[in-house]
């Protein structure tokens, strides 16, 4: 059995159609038959090597929506025909520390989608049964695909670091992460802050779920909220004025990030030892997490904000992506 696929020969080279054997299936894999694709900006990252771990060919595709097709034999928890999605990761090893602990995103050996093996820009992608997650009713299939990394990446840290319903919340950076970030905490139930340097993104801030919009471009923007934010997620890949966001946290508050930012955070050190906060990261989440992520989006009717290419035309959506022109995610319909 062959799967079509659009690969990259080299490094900043165009998607072009292959086949290939993906050879006999694994005792607990399962196979997806992808029926919508979301492009994420990791993507890109690994298209161009720009975190030096491509190999080449390479298949891109970690936000994967579709039907299993075909099961190992000792598959659990999915079954044949039933709408699946697969994100960032695709397999553990089910037995290390943090895997028996609940953290399989942490596994000592995990595999990544579309690291050192094909991704989902294809008719087909496989994965271990424990990381088929089952697309509940409620949630669209055709919209989905971003909530399994970028929707994980921004749902995950309000589990781990018990964000409450009753905190102040800052986001950072209202885009492909930030724009669910917003979704997410408004249901939450906190007061939620965005911070942003695109004026024309403050009224669909706002309609998104932010209850005040703070222009980072303004001089004293940030100093309205010195002290005021218990928790400030950035989702942001650039440099910012760190000590400025320091101290728009309030006592005990935490600066998260789960934008992959270049180079070393010049931090202070007295604004976090002497208001007891702290900064730290996360990435995405483990099955479990993913799923009460899915059921969370069904009963409060959260979803990406998408648009729509045919996977044929994928060069196409990744060079409207990287010109920022995005609202906020791409979706792949397959039609290889």
């Amino acid at each position: 059995m062959e799967i079509r696929a659009l690969a990259a020969a080299k490094a900043h080279a165009k998607l072009e159609l292959i086949s290939y054997d993906p050879g006999p299936l694994g005792a607990e894999q399962v196979e997806i038959e992808v029926q919508y694709c979301g492009i994420c900006y990791s993507d890109v990252s690994m298209l161009d090597n720009d975190w030096r771990m491509t190999q080449y060919p390479f298949v891109p595709g970690h936000e994967a929506v579709g039907k299993v097709v075909a099961l190992g034999a000792h598959a659990k928890a999915v079954h044949l025909g039933q709408m699946v999605g697969l994100g960032w990761n695709s397999g553990s090893c089910m037995s290390c520390r943090p895997c028996l602990a609940g953290d399989h995103n942490l596994c000592t050996s995990l595999e990544q989608t579309v690291v050192a093996r094909h991704g989902a820009f294809g008719t087909r992608v496989r994965c271990h049964w424990a990381w088929a997650t089952p697309i509940p009713e409620g949630v669209d299939a055709a919209t989905a695909g971003p909530l399994l990394c970028g929707g994980i990446t921004v749902f995950n840290p309000l589990v781990q670091f018990d964000v409450r319903p009753t905190n102040r919340v800052g986001v950072v950076g209202i885009g492909g992460l930030g724009h669910l970030a917003l979704q997410f905490l408004n249901k939450w139930g906190c007061e939620v802050t965005a911070f942003t340097s695109s004026a024309s993104k403050a009224e669909e801030a706002r309609k998104l779920g932010a209850h005040h919009i703070i222009d980072t471009n303004s001089a004293d923007g940030l100093g309205k909220a010195a002290g005021s934010l218990d928790f400030i997620l950035s989702t942001v890949n650039v440099q910012l004025d760190w000590p400025a966001y320091l101290g728009a946290l309030a006592n005990k508050g935490r600066l998260h990030l789960v934008g992959v930012v270049h180079g070393p955070l010049p931090i202070p050190a007295f604004p976090m030892i002497g208001a007891q906060r702290s900064i730290g990261g996360s990435p995405t989440g483990a099955p479990a997490t993913v799923a009460t992520m899915l059921d969370f989006c069904a009963r409060h009717a959260i979803k990406p904000v998408t648009e729509e290419y045919p996977m044929s035309r994928a060069n196409e959506a990744i060079e409207h992506l990287k010109a920022g022109k995005a609202r906020y995610r791409v979706v792949l319909k397959n039609d290889l």
